[in-house]
């Protein structure tokens, strides 16, 4: 891994300069710090800057102190995009978009934005980035909307059942996620004598991750199944099914572990279904179904999900797991820069669980 503190203008791009040049914006916040982390590991990549504008000039690892002895590399105020291949947005949700409006990027340098302001189809450019299905999309695209990290795990657990029409009815989804999903800036419910030892609910049925789930789900089904309604924008009383999201905040840093109810018009037969997630995952780099009951370690720390389902009568329960802030952030983008460049999908992505 090579790090770059001075920035000559001549820097080569590309492999033959030392695989894929980087640059970083919103560099100090948990994401900016966990993308950091992997990229110093990653061996196809030189990071050539990482910006934020309030630590210019201090060392990474005075801020992301986990990064003692890895490098010293500094922040940066500039944001020289002609020297770099692709840039990862790592701006807080809204802030992409304006960023954009004020500079520009030169059109050979690709963008990964970890925001959500490019994920809903429109009038623009950019991949949804979950390659589990959008993989060949990914490889040929320019501009990347990477997805959120509720509505990944929420996903990656009903995808199969969703290309196979078996969603016809309403979902019911219960996702419980560590404190590190709500951002580094403090706040009420971040605080730790307020998240410790406790249990809450928020943003019930209007969670802005449905929108990217209801426009995947409708992407994969058949026309023979029921539209699946994005109630926030279309209510509750449109025609279709839902999916009854219900968030919790858990007392814990990292993960998110997801369950999801799917009641089936007739009762399904469990090894059907497990043969159906076994095929649709079978060639998935870091999808994986397990078939034993899960338990969030097993993914805190990797760019793993891992699935599992159980019937209980005309009941298919599905439970999905992975780490909010890697798979569900910064491991799924990492993921997408390697298939945007030709490399291993794996590659700087080969992480030990924190099972113990």
């Amino acid at each position: 891994m090579n790090q770059n503190n001075n920035l000559p203008s001549s820097l080569p791009l590309g492999g033959a300069g030392g695989g894929v040049k980087v640059g970083i914006l919103g560099a100090a916040g948990y994401t900016g710090g966990e993308l950091i982390r992997i990229l110093l590991n990653h061996p196809e990549v030189e990071i050539v800057f990482a910006n934020s504008e309030s630590n210019a000039g201090n060392k990474i690892y005075e801020v992301h102190e986990g990064l003692i002895g890895e490098t010293e590399l500094e922040f940066s105020s500039d944001m020289p995009f002609d020297q770099v291949d692709v840039v990862f947005f790592c701006f807080g949700h809204g802030k992409s978009e304006a960023f954009l409006k004020e500079h520009s990027i030169p059109a050979n340098v690709k963008i990964i934005d970890l925001a959500q302001d490019f994920r809903i189809k429109g009038e623009h450019d950019y991949v949804y980035g979950l390659p589990e299905i959008h993989h060949d999309e990914i490889a040929a695209c320019q501009h990347l909307a990477n997805p959120g990290c509720f509505a990944t795990c929420i996903q990656l657990g009903l995808l199969p059942l969703a290309k196979a029409g078996l969603l016809t009815n309403d979902i019911s989804v219960n996702a419980i996620t560590g404190s590190t999903g709500a951002g580094q800036k403090p706040g009420a419910t971040t605080h730790f004598s307020w998240r410790n030892n406790n249990f809450s609910t928020y943003k019930l049925f209007s969670h802005q991750h449905l929108h990217e789930i209801c426009q995947t789900l409708n992407e994969l089904r058949p026309a023979s199944a029921p539209h699946v309604v994005d109630t926030l924008d279309e209510g509750f009383e449109a025609d279709g099914i839902t999916v009854d999201f219900i968030p919790y905040r858990g007392d814990f840093a990292r993960g998110i572990f997801c369950t999801e109810v799917i009641t089936c018009p007739e009762v399904p037969v469990q090894s059907e279904i497990v043969g159906l997630y076994k095929d649709f995952y079978r060639d998935a780099a870091f999808t994986h179904y397990s078939d034993k009951s899960l338990d969030l370690k097993q993914v805190v720390n990797t760019n793993k999900a891992l699935v599992h389902v159980e019937t209980f009568g005309r009941k298919i329960v599905v439970t999905s797991i992975i780490d909010n802030l890697l798979k569900g952030a910064v491991g799924q983008a990492v993921q997408n820069m390697n298939i945007m460049f030709g490399l291993d999908e794996k590659s700087g992505l080969n992480l030990k669980a924190s099972a113990f």
